[in-house]
């Protein structure tokens, strides 16, 4: 992971480049596209990732998981996750690190970065994927219409190296993949459960009809719709868009 290593001051986005270099040639799996600056980083339902230049890691790693069938997609974002999770519990240990579903990394109640996953199907098995990830690291301002962004120099109080961690990034998900490729998926998704945000605590949600209730989160179905016991005690079963948590 990494071995091939394309680094850029700038670029529109991490994910489109490797997307374009998908198209146009045979890149080896492992390979990182990575900027100091993205113009048009994506995030989640085609938001926009803002960074500021050189105080974020943002990149994308190409991956060929053809050992994957399309019904166990999630699979793959279970294991980017956790080797995200990974690399910052290792950073700062002491923080309230979590995963939000599907793919989210909050300190406390703020959003530390993101994970956006694109796949190339092919014979109902996932021919290729972009991973790309985006980590707010030594920002210390943020656009006002982000509703709760935080960075790890907000959150620790000390600048990192970003150059260490993508080093640890790397390995961590080469380590993670290799498990998932292993068929080790319990493993994973048991240490998934540990890292996810509101797993079996009870709090507010809300329906895409704008409706609210209370409900435990208790696990992620192999697609990855995310289950939530409501207060009937029936468990729903919500895909993207479709619920929202009410953050505090």
């Amino acid at each position: 992971m990494g071995k091939v290593f394309l680094n850029f001051d700038t670029l529109p986005s991490t994910n489109e480049y490797a997307l374009d270099l998908l198209a146009k040639s045979k890149p080896s799996e492992g390979t990182v596209i990575s900027a100091l600056h993205q113009t048009a980083g994506r995030g989640q339902y085609g938001s926009r990732w803002d960074s500021e230049g050189g105080k974020a890691i943002t990149l994308s790693v190409i991956f060929r998981p053809v050992f994957l069938n399309i019904s166990r997609q999630f699979d793959l974002n279970i294991a980017v996750a956790l080797a995200v999770h990974d690399i910052l519990r290792k950073n700062a240990p002491d923080v309230d690190l979590h995963v939000k579903w599907p793919n989210d990394i909050y300190i406390g109640h703020k959003k530390l970065g993101g994970i956006l996953i694109q796949n190339a199907i092919s014979n109902k098995k996932i021919a290729s994927s972009v991973v790309g990830i985006g980590l707010n690291i030594n920002q210390k301002e943020f656009p006002p219409e982000l509703p709760n962004p935080t960075s790890l120099l907000l959150s620790i109080g000390r600048e990192y190296d970003r150059d260490t961690l993508i080093q640890d990034l790397c390995k961590s998900l080469e380590a993670r993949y290799l498990q998932l490729k292993a068929g080790k998926i319990e493993a994973l998704k048991n240490d998934y459960y540990q890292a996810l945000y509101n797993f079996q605590i009870p709090a507010k949600y809300e329906r895409a009809n704008g409706q609210q209730f209370v409900g435990i989160i208790t696990g992620v179905s192999p697609e990855g719709r995310l289950c939530v016991l409501n207060e009937r005690g029936v468990k729903e079963y919500f895909g993207l868009k479709e619920i929202k948590m009410i953050l505090y």
